[in-house]
């Protein structure tokens, strides 16, 4: 099997270079993805720009027409879609679904779209002088995707983008890319027009292109720090809009006060769902005022209970990784944290799946006693291993937070409603959970965090996309009687009378 690029609503022949597409469960390949060039990008983008002229002159109402079917056709495509990202990612067929799930928001938000486009008008500013504002899309946009979320996060971009007119050039993870081009098929079932959606497959080549191409007017990333630096510097320097979306370590601090076995099970699932690889996993629990022991004690108990094994089988509750490079992450942390003096509460280093020996699975993992120097806490880890910090006092907490350089998303357990509104005060960080490990926000607000989390001046999805992927336009206008025309302009700067 052969995934190729996703062009003028049909998959191109490839004769380009390829790369192995391999199932995390068992190590083996499972297929190949083509690799575009920066020809293959060039003949994307310009057939995006022909088309977008057209999409974006068609009415609101087409348009939304579009995005009810395409949800629709998401709803019954969802355990089709579903398992193909289980394959090819190794997350299990139910958390696969999830995240449809939760990118389906964004195309509920997009089928609204004529109430976020509606503008402004003020009358008689001045004497006989209306103003009214609209917004317009800006062109061809280029979304730059990772492999954790192969459809949840480009579900972020492409359909505020679309439904606000622009045409959509994706380019995906190498990793798993086949849940794009079945995207692409249902956008062209939902009757989307040809070449308003395109997805180009590749690595380095292929992303330099779409940033310094000169028909792409906008850039939405998702992925580490250095490569959202990266995005952001090279595609301002092209002159384009930017909103890069980089990496995460998130904490989960526990008060005295909070429910240790409801607070351990929330960051349990927060720390192992899809072995960790979230931006907004939470591999950092923090607890506070000698609440470590009731803590680890009950962390323990939820990691012996997860199940690991292939994501497409039903009892497993945790898949493998994404690779044997990030397998092998995961186990110099730990080892260098157990060499260091971290005690490994709970160590999934030796863990062998039966019949997948050589999949890239490692077990939940939980470290006590981690010095803030060592990798296993402050290098976002993206796997299965959860660092349990112990603090004095909450401001310790706070302090230990916005210490480091991210500001994504962080969570309190409390029973206390002034521990929770100090602590969602003064915490630098984007996206806040009270008692809710994981706080993204559903599909009508914005998902964005701060300091190296973020770099660009939007957030994510929701109204904050309409404002990314749209320009305002405000227009003045008089319509002067016929005894008012003869009247001359004054030379003056216009006042308001």
């Amino acid at each position: 099997m052969t995934v190729s690029h996703w062009i003028d609503g049909a998959q191109v022949a490839c004769d380009g270079a390829t790369q192995p597409i391999l199932d995390p469960s068992t190590g083996q390949q499972v297929g190949e993805v083509a690799l575009a060039d920066a020809g293959v990008v060039d003949l994307a983008v310009r057939r995006a720009a022909e088309a977008q002229r057209a999409w974006g002159a068609a009415s609101l109402a087409k348009r939304m027409e579009v995005m009810y079917a395409f949800r629709q056709l998401l709803v019954e495509n969802t355990d089709a879609l579903a398992r193909v990202i289980s394959r090819e990612h190794g997350k299990t067929v139910p958390d696969a679904a999830g995240e449809i799930a939760r990118g389906r928001e964004s195309v509920e938000f997009a089928c609204n779209i004529a109430a976020h486009l509606k503008g402004e008008y003020s009358s008689n500013v001045s004497s006989g002088v209306d103003v009214h504002s609209i917004r317009q899309p800006v062109g061809v946009v280029a979304g730059i995707t990772p492999f954790n979320f192969p459809a949840m996060v480009p579900l972020w971009m492409h359909p505020v983008a679309i439904a606000t007119g622009n045409a959509f050039v994706l380019k995906p993870s190498e990793r798993d890319p086949s849940a794009s081009n079945l995207v692409a098929e249902l956008y062209q079932r939902a009757g989307l027009p040809d070449g308003v959606f395109q997805v180009v497959h590749g690595g380095k080549q292929a992303v330099d292109a779409l940033l310094t191409h000169p028909q792409v007017a906008a850039v939405s990333f998702v992925g580490s720090t250095p490569i959202a630096q990266y995005v952001q510097q090279t595609a301002i320097a092209a002159g384009k809009r930017v909103q890069a979306l980089g990496g995460a370590n998130n904490h989960a601090v526990v008060m005295p006060d909070a429910d240790m076995a409801f607070a351990a099970s929330q960051i349990a699932a927060g720390a192992f769902g899809s072995a960790g690889e979230r931006c907004m996993a939470v591999p950092v629990a923090v607890a506070v005022g000698g609440a470590g022991d009731a803590l680890v004690a009950e962390l323990a108990k939820e990691a012996a209970a997860i199940v690991v094994g292939p994501g497409d089988e039903a009892a497993t509750t945790m898949g493998p990784v994404i690779t044997a490079a990030s397998r092998q992450r995961v186990l110099d942390f730990v080892e260098e944290a157990v060499t260091g003096g971290a005690e490994a509460v709970v160590d999934g280093r030796d863990l062998v799946v039966p019949g997948h020996e050589k999949g890239f699975f490692v077990g939940p993992t939980v470290l006590r006693g981690v010095a803030t120097s060592m990798r296993a806490y402050c290098d976002e880890v993206f796997g299965p291993l959860l660092v349990v910090m112990e603090v004095d006092t909450l401001e310790d907490a706070i302090e230990l937070i916005n210490s480091g350089p991210y500001g994504n998303g962080t969570a309190i357990f409390t029973a206390s409603g002034e521990a929770a509104r100090v602590f969602t005060e003064d915490v630098q960080v984007g996206m806040i959970g009270v008692n809710v490990p994981i706080p993204v926000p559903v599909g009508y607000y914005s998902f964005g965090g701060w300091k190296s989390s973020l770099f660009g001046d939007h957030h994510a999805h929701g109204p904050e996309a309409v404002r990314f992927y749209t320009r305002a336009k405000a227009i003045t206008s008089r319509w002067p009687h016929q005894a008012q025309r003869s009247v001359s302009a004054s030379f003056d700067f216009p006042g308001h009378s």
